[in-house]
């Protein structure tokens, strides 16, 4: 009976394995990054952000004025 047992184990354990080294297989195909939605030298789209005072600051605002530059920290200098 142990026999047995033992040969029905090494029997399944034979059909398992193939199995099981074709899925990892598929899991190491490394997926392409999405493309980004915008690129270099792109004009960033208007949105307005809460400044430290309360009032409300509007890209567009700084439209033909100097250079801006956009650094966004998450929870920078904030309680968050």
């Amino acid at each position: 009976m142990r026999r047995r047992t033992a040969l029905i184990f090494l029997w399944l354990l034979t059909l398992a394995l193939p199995q099981s080294g074709r899925l990892w297989a598929q899991n190491d195909k490394k997926q392409a990054p999405p493309e980004p939605k915008f690129k270099v030298g792109d004009m960033a789209p208007d949105f307005t952000l809460p400044d430290t005072k309360g009032g409300k600051v509007q890209l567009s605002s700084f439209r033909g004025k100097k250079n801006v530059v956009l650094a966004f920290y998450i929870f920078a200098f904030t309680g968050g």
